[in-house]
């Protein structure tokens, strides 16, 4: 996609925006972001641009998200709203920005008023406008990138980075990495669903699914085509870029052939079940030991 410069000023186009978006319901957005998708030369139209700010202003709000629930256990994927994400960029102009002596030269502007939100944000974190923070997040010194959407009680820890959509009460240690929101368009962003605990290092992308009160080890790696194997049970069960309700997981490996000879090969392995003795703030340590796992 070509850039260009935004044809409007900041003050005289919000302005006008307002008025242009004032009447547009989420169907008629998405019919314009799908007309410009297809042709970016209308990203020069004011109501192009627009509909483009609108959309991003809703994400900001949680009231539009890249990936909704569909109502029957699975995920539903709103596309159109990924695109107006990736056409958001080009409208913007790379501009100085500064935090005491730290300066910073990029496009997006950054979130605000975490006071009125109920988030906390410890320095050096960062959240950038478009994504969207409920309310009791905690954000130790992180980062959440445009389109993200972390939902109530959500612990972020140190160094962690989140570009995906994220339950209610889940604990992302320190210097996890879950990413993908944004691209491929048609793909699901990565999901954490709600109570999970997500392990120190851990890497999660590609669009994998983790299901609701899941604990996974430290370090473990799920793309979209980690094998995930159940070897809870007499007979093991493969999942790939899923892992079910409650389950415990740790990193493992799998031997494989190759023309030099035969190797380790990384996945996941689901070693049991969350107890129902244990609520969702039992801590990861305590999790793993109840199957022996040292941690």
């Amino acid at each position: 996609m070509a850039n260009f410069t935004p044809v409007y000023t900041r003050i005289s186009f919000y302005l006008k925006e307002d008025m242009i978006m004032e009447n547009l319901g989420h169907e008629e957005l998405k019919g314009l972001i799908e007309k410009v998708w297809e042709d970016h030369t209308l990203l020069r139209n004011l109501e192009t641009q627009a509909a483009v700010n609108e959309v991003v202003e809703l994400l900001d709000k949680g009231e539009l998200r890249t990936a909704e629930p569909d109502g029957e256990g699975g995920w539903k994927v709103n596309d159109w709203v990924k695109k107006a994400v990736i056409l958001y960029f080009p409208t913007r102009e790379l501009r100085q920005t500064n935090a005491g002596e730290m300066e910073y030269n990029d496009k997006m502007d950054l979130k605000r008023n975490y006071r009125e939100l109920g988030v906390r944000v410890v320095p050096p974190a960062v959240a950038r406008y478009g994504s969207y923070l409920a309310r009791g997040v905690v954000m130790m010194p992180s980062y959440v990138n445009i389109g993200a959407y972390v939902d109530e009680g959500t612990m972020i820890d140190t160094w962690a980075t989140v570009c995906a959509q994220i339950g209610k009460e889940v604990h992302l240690s320190g210097g996890v990495g879950i990413g993908g929101v944004l691209e491929p368009v048609q793909a699901a962003p990565v999901i954490v669903e709600d109570h999970c605990f997500i392990g120190s290092r851990c890497i999660i992308v590609e669009g994998a699914r983790i299901a609701r009160e899941a604990v996974i080890g430290a370090g473990t790696v799920i793309t979209a085509s980690t094998k995930i194997i159940d070897v809870s049970q007499p007979e093991p069960v493969t999942y790939k870029g899923y892992v079910p309700p409650r389950s415990v997981v740790i990193p493992g490996s799998y031997p494989k052939k190759f023309a030099a000879g035969e190797y380790g090969v990384p996945c996941a392995l689901i070693i049991g079940q969350r107890k129902e003795s244990t609520d969702t703030k039992t801590s990861l340590n305590d999790a793993l030991r109840d199957f022996d796992v040292p941690v």
